[in-house]
C-alpha cells in the first residue's frame, strides 16, 4: 500500500439516542362485524386487525347500516368518512360458528334466474334444492352465490345448470345473529386448555403482531355496560406490562342529564384512564354513541400536533349535527354541559362556530382534582412520555451497569424533554438519577432508576374576565 501523508478525516455514526414514539394515536375498538362478508378466506374472529382506509376495514371484516347489531360498522364509518383519520385496530368478536340462527329451507322463487335472499347469511351454509327437496344442486354449477352492496345475498342460476329460469327452490341457511354476542364476549379471556385469545384480552397482541402501542380503546354499543368499562379501564391501564392507554367509555344513552353524574358515580366510572362521554349524538340521520365520535376528534387533534397529545380534545370541531337520547333529541346549553363536566362527563355542545367537544376532565374528577389525574390532556401526556421512553431505552436493557450508560440515557431523556419543552409540549422536564433512589444492593443486582420531572400544561379550564364601568372614561364628552 502506498504510504500515507497528510489530513485524513473518517466520520462515524452520530451517537445522539433518536427518540422512538408514533407520530399518531392508534384507536383499538372492539365489537362486533358483519363478518359473514368478509373478504378474508377465513372471517375474521377474536383476531386485531390493523386498517389503513376504509375499504380495508371493509374488505376485512365486512360493513352494515345496522350500527346497533354490528357496533364495528359504525367505527368504522366515523374514523375514516368523517374524520378522515387513520390507522385503526379493530376486533371483531361475533362468530359465525357460535353466533348464528338455522333458517330451515323454505321455498324461493326465481325470477328471470335471480332470487335475493336476506342479509346475515354465511354463505358456506346455503343449501339449494329443488322444490320437493329431491335434487341438491351444487354451488358453481348450477347457481352462484355473491353478496349485493347492501349486504343481501343474490343467489343466481348458471347457464347449462339444473336449475330452470324460474323455478321454485327449497333453500336453507345459516345466519349471523348479532343478538348472540353478550359482555362476557367482549371481556374476553384466555381458554385455560386451549390458551386461546379473546375480547380484550387480545390488547396485549396489538404491540407483539405490529409495533404499535394502542392509544385509545372504545367499545360503542358495549362501553355501557359497567363490567365492559371496568376491563377496558383495567386492560388499558397497562398492555404487554410495559405501555399505557385510556378507554373512552359511554354512559346510558337512556338516562336524563341530570341522572348520568349519579350513575357515573355508582358504577364506578371514575378511573384517571377513563373518559366518560354523554349523550348519543347524530350525523344526516345516523345515531351514534359519542365514544365513536371523541375517539375521532382526539386522533384528528394530536395528528394535527405532531401526534403529541399535549393538547385537550375540549372545544374541538365534531362532525355531528346532534345530540339525543335512545328516545329524544336532547338540547344541551352550556349550562348543561357545564353540569356533566362538573362531574367528569365529556359531553357536546353547538356553540360558536358549531358543534364542539365539551369536557377537560377524566372519570376521577371531582374525587381527584390532581391534574395527572384529572385532565384528560395531562394524564395522556404523562402516559404517552412513559411509552416513548419504554419504546426508545429498551435497546439498553441488559447493557453494562457504568457511567457511560447512565450518563447515556439521562443526556438522551433530557435532550428529548428540552426539545419538548422548547416546542411547547411540556412546560418543562428533566432526568435524573438519584443516589438515594440507587443503592449499591439494587445496582448490584442489575436495577436502575431514572426520575423523570415533567410538567404537561393544563388546559384553560376557565378564563375570567372582569367588566367595570369607569367613569373617568366620561372625560371624553367634554374634551
Amino acid at each position: 500500500m502506498a504510504e500515507r501523508h497528510g489530513i485524513y478525516v473518517s466520520e462515524v455514526p452520530g451517537s445522539v439516542i433518536t427518540p422512538v414514539q408514533q407520530n399518531f394515536t392508534l384507536p383499538v375498538a372492539i365489537g362486533t362485524a358483519p363478518v359473514n362478508l368478509s373478504k378474508f378466506s377465513a372471517p375474521p374472529v377474536n383476531v386485531p386487525i390493523l386498517c389503513y382506509s376504509y375499504q380495508e376495514a371493509v374488505d376485512a371484516i365486512g360493513y352494515s347500516d345496522d350500527w346497533e347489531d354490528y357496533t364495528l360498522s359504525e367505527v368504522i364509518y366515523s374514523h375514516f368518512q368523517l374524520y378522515k383519520q387513520s390507522p385503526i385496530v379493530l376486533i371483531n368478536v361475533l362468530d359465525p360458528a357460535e353466533h348464528k340462527t338455522t333458517v330451515a329451507p323454505e321455498a324461493v322463487s326465481l325470477m328471470d334466474g335471480t332470487a335475493t335472499l336476506p342479509s346475515g347469511i354465511i354463505k358456506g351454509s346455503v343449501t339449494v334444492k329443488d322444490e320437493d327437496g329431491s335434487t341438491t344442486y351444487v354451488l358453481d354449477t348450477d347457481y352462484t352465490l355473491n353478496f349485493d352492496a347492501d349486504g343481501n345475498l343474490i343467489l343466481k342460476i348458471k347457464s347449462g345448470g339444473a336449475i330452470a329460469n324460474n323455478a321454485t327452490l327449497q333453500v336453507g341457511f345459516d345466519q349471523i345473529d348479532a343478538s348472540k354476542v353478550d359482555a362476557a364476549d367482549i371481556i374476553g379471556g384466555v381458554d385455560s386448555t386451549t390458551l386461546a385469545v379473546t375480547g380484550l384480552e387480545l390488547l396485549n397482541q396489538v404491540f407483539p403482531r405490529f409495533r404499535l402501542v394502542p392509544g385509545i380503546v372504545i367499545a360503542p354499543g358495549w362501553s355501557d355496560d359497567p363490567t365492559v368499562a371496568a376491563v377496558m379501564v383495567a386492560k388499558a391501564s397497562l398492555i404487554n406490562n410495559h405501555f399505557r392507554a385510556q378507554a373512552i367509555t359511554d354512559l346510558p344513552s337512556d338516562l336524563q342529564y341530570t341522572a348520568a353524574p349519579a350513575w357515573k358515580e355508582e358504577h364506578g366510572y371514575t378511573d384517571p384512564r377513563q373518559f366518560n362521554t354523554y349523550p348519543k349524538v347524530t350525523k344526516s340521520g345516523k345515531v351514534y354513541r359519542l365514544s365513536t365520535h371523541l375517539a375521532g376528534v382526539i386522533c384528528r387533534t394530536d395528528a394535527g400536533n405532531a401526534g403529541i397529545p399535549s393538547l385537550s380534545p375540549s372545544n374541538k370541531s365534531m362532525e355531528i349535527d346532534g345530540t339525543r337520547t335512545d328516545d329524544r333529541e336532547l338540547a344541551l346549553g352550556p349550562e348543561h354541559t357545564e353540569y356533566l363536566n362538573a362531574a367528569g362527563i365529556h359531553t357536546a355542545l353547538n356553540f360558536i362556530g358549531g358543534w364542539a367537544t365539551r369536557g377537560n376532565r377524566t372519570g376521577a374528577y371531582p374525587a381527584q382534582s390532581d391534574p395527572q389525574s384529572a385532565f384528560i390532556p395531562v394524564r395522556r401526556m404523562m402516559d404517552w412520555i412513559a411509552n416513548s421512553v419504554t419504546l426508545t431505552y429498551w435497546r439498553y436493557l441488559d447493557g453494562a451497569i457504568n457511567k457511560r450508560l447512565v450518563e447515556a440515557i439521562t443526556d438522551s431523556v433530557n435532550i428529548w424533554l428540552n426539545g419538548l419543552t422548547s416546542n411547547g409540549y411540556i412546560l418543562g422536564g428533566r432526568v435524573e438519577f438519584l443516589s438515594e433512589e440507587n443503592p449499591p444492593e439494587n445496582i448490584m443486582d442489575g436495577k436502575l432508576k431514572f426520575h423523570i420531572y415533567v410538567t404537561p400544561p393544563s388546559p384553560a379550564q376557565v378564563i375570567d374576565f372582569v367588566l367595570e364601568y369607569d367613569v373617568n372614561y366620561l372625560a371624553a364628552i367634554a374634551a
